[in-house]
């Protein structure tokens, strides 16, 4: 059997398996379970073990009993909703077998007179005799019952029974793939192949052990195959020729100087690596990532400043009208007069925007900034030489992929994110990417004081949010729910609303995901320019505005959130030069790890610091919520408990890189780990 036939099994349709029926392969669908590999990676959660025989005078009444007898007698009443019996013995007893729903030929087969059967099932005692209800595991060959039998989270209309044969079909047709590692990596787990590796994982008395070879080996192959995808894509982009951007350094240091605060030594370094890509001939395609307020904007308009000075367009993109019309404005009045600079708003009419497309491809734009609407097939550039994407934790790996292909080969690449992540975590999600981090935060933004309080202490809070009032402030109070819910004991932001606004009339708005989106528009933009007080909001409002005059955010039900949201919450204020606290209100029955997520906070304003003990607490799956961001999820492996696997792996890749190592071999491991978007472009 050759490579190709071997994996190829594994990827084939539910269909090809020995008594695998249309109405099986439906229900095992609904488990997203497609192919023959699929199944490999629903474990068992635990086993029954029907391997130890006993005879009918020992055994123990409501627990699983395997036995061999010899039934005696056929009892099958005519009257309906009767069970049918059959009496069996051993030299030590009788019991009886009883059947519901069941017909006489099934039984006659099942349970031949005179001949020795073995069966496995819960023991029952009824009218002083053993009993065994509808048992499912009986054979006359006594080695396919004694085993230990592996139990499954399972679609409903299949059986434990029927779920172990297809399994142990699949594992007793597993083909020899020839294996993808290197012997130095096999050595790591002592040279065990990925078929062993799966018969292990699928043994009952290897349940759980998640630190042993076999399941390591598998967790890294996950692991790889997932670097691998991104080395592939980070080299395609670096393969793509571009014209060098050429500008003077002087100007950028210039507009340096002009500002009113010093860049730190991370923005510094960060703007270099910028600088460097977009001088090379090699296609930039770089990340970067920020903790709240450490100054990513003001890195990437120097980097846009300097493509227009080369001779190129550059686009923003925001995620909102609002941000986007905040870096607009901080654009017009850091660059020089000369650059002409345009806003693409949903609020434009017609003529207005027809305007702006025609200058765009007149090139009489040097920078445009709007929403997603910039890359739409009707906005046309002369000549794009850097796309800047804010907050693109939205985007995955293929969609990135696609916006690379569609800016064309002499446009740059650079997307930011204010979400700090674990390390293991940005070498899986933005491994396609070269990394640029800022962790330093100016001098001049004060931390936010963190204070908890319990629910019942919300006078307090009130008063201490009149006194901030009286100086001048804003506040932000964010609350979980939209409208009260009978289910879930939260404070909902309506009910909240209506309390605050009682004490602080005309000084309360509400913002929320029922918002409408022009609405919304409207709201944050009085906010902005101080027209009300007090801002009711859900989560919405985590995503980077500056609101400098803000200064104090109230969170309700604190407990609820994960640390990185609290902190992503936390960062709407402490933007202007005035002491921001943050106030985060909570019940007084609090689980530990609640406790713990409250007191990380409050001793911690590092993002980074605190993106890793929340991946501690609360597991890697929910810091970014996978579905938003498109990324899947590992089945096996998890960045917390083999954190030196992805180290691992990162050598490897290097090495690989480094040494220009051909991959062909790597071609069954991406087809069977479904990372085959790239695979076409391996012989």
């Amino acid at each position: 059997m050759n490579i190709k036939s071997n994996y190829k099994y594994l990827l084939s349709d539910l269909s090809s398996l020995k008594g695998i029926g249309i109405k099986t392969t439906n229900l095992l669908k609904k488990k997203k379970v497609n192919s023959i590999f699929d199944i490999l990676w629903k474990l068992p959660k635990s086993f029954t073990d029907r391997s130890l025989s006993s005879k009918i005078k020992d055994l123990k009444i409501d627990e699983i009993q395997t036995i061999t007898i010899m039934p005696q007698k056929y009892s099958f009443p005519r009257v309906r909703n009767l069970p049918n019996r059959v009496l069996c013995k051993d030299e030590t007893g009788e019991i009886d077998c009883v059947f519901f729903n069941s017909y006489e030929g099934y039984i006659k087969k099942i349970l031949p007179i005179g001949k020795e059967v073995t069966i496995s099932g819960k023991i029952k005692y009824f009218r002083n005799k053993y009993q065994l209800t509808n048992p499912k595991y009986i054979s006359q060959n006594s080695s396919i019952i004694k085993q230990k039998h592996n139990s499954y989270s399972l679609t409903e209309g299949i059986s434990e029974k029927v779920y172990n044969k297809i399994i142990l079909q699949i594992i007793d047709n597993l083909p020899a793939i020839e294996e993808w590692h290197s012997k130095d990596i096999l050595q790591k787990f002592n040279n065990i192949s990925w078929n062993d590796s799966i018969k292990k994982l699928h043994e009952p008395e290897n349940i759980g052990k998640y630190k042993e070879n076999f399941y390591q080996r598998l967790a890294y192959d996950e692991i790889f195959s997932t670097f691998l995808v991104n080395s592939e894509i980070r080299k395609k982009i670096k393969r793509i020729k571009k014209t060098k951007k050429k500008f003077n350094i002087y100007l950028q240091k210039e507009i340096i100087s002009k500002l009113d605060f010093s860049l730190t030594n991370d923005q510094n370094k960060t703007l270099d690596e910028i600088n460097k890509d977009l001088c090379s001939e090699k296609k930039m395609f770089r990340l970067l990532q920020g903790d709240v307020g450490s100054g990513k904007t003001i890195v990437s308009l120097l980097s846009a400043f300097n493509t227009i000075n080369s001779g190129f367009q550059v686009a923003v993109m925001a995620p909102t009208e609002i941000l986007a019309r905040q870096h607009f404005l901080l654009a017009k009045k850091l660059f020089p007069k000369n650059i002409k600079i345009e806003l693409l708003s949903g609020k434009s009419n017609y003529r207005e925007k027809k305007n702006i497309l025609r200058k765009l491809l007149n090139m009489e734009t040097d920078i445009i900034f709007g929403t997603h609407a910039l890359f739409q097939k009707k906005v046309e550039f002369k000549k794009l030489g850097l796309i800047i994407i804010d907050e693109q934790h939205k985007f995955g790996v293929s969609q990135r992929k696609r916006l690379s292909d569609k800016a064309g080969k002499n446009c740059d690449v650079l997307l930011m994110t204010a979400t700090p992540i674990p390390r293991t975590l940005t070498m899986t999600i933005y491994g396609d990417m070269d990394l640029s981090i800022i962790r330093q935060k100016p001098n001049t933004r004060k931390p936010v004081k963190t204070y908890s309080k319990l629910e019942n202490k919300v006078e307090d809070v009130i008063k201490f949010v009149k006194k901030e009032i009286r100086l001048g402030n804003q506040i932000f109070w964010v609350c979980p729910l939209i409208e009260e819910s009978k289910k879930i004991d939260h404070t909902s932001a309506v009910k909240k609303f209506e309390y605050l606004e009682k004490l602080f009339p005309k000084q309360v708005f509400l913002l929320h995901g029922k918002t409408s989106i022009d609405e919304k528009e409207i709201i944050l933009n009085k906010f902005l320019n101080n027209d009300f007080k007090i801002l009711v909001s859900t989560t919405i409002i985590e995503v980077g505005i500056d609101f400098p005059n803000a200064n104090v955010i109230v969170i309700e039900n604190a407990n609820k959130f994960g640390l990185s949201q609290l902190h992503q919450l936390r960062g709407r204020v402490g933007r202007g030069n005035k002491e921001s606290s943050c106030i985060l209100m909570f019940k007084s029955n609090l689980s530990e790890n609640a406790k713990k997520r409250i007191n990380i906070l409050k001793d911690s304003n590092d993002g980074f610091k605190i993106s890793e003990e929340d991946m501690k607490l609360r597991g890697f799956g929910d810091i970014l919520g996978f579905k938003q961001s498109g990324i899947k999820s590992f089945k096996l492996a998890d960045p917390i408990h083999n954190h030196n696997l992805f180290i691992l792996a990162e050598k490897e890749i290097k090495r690989i890189e480094n040494e220009k190592e051909d991959i062909t071999r790597f071609k069954p491991l991406l087809k069977l780990y479904d990372r085959a978007d790239i695979i076409n472009d391996i012989a």
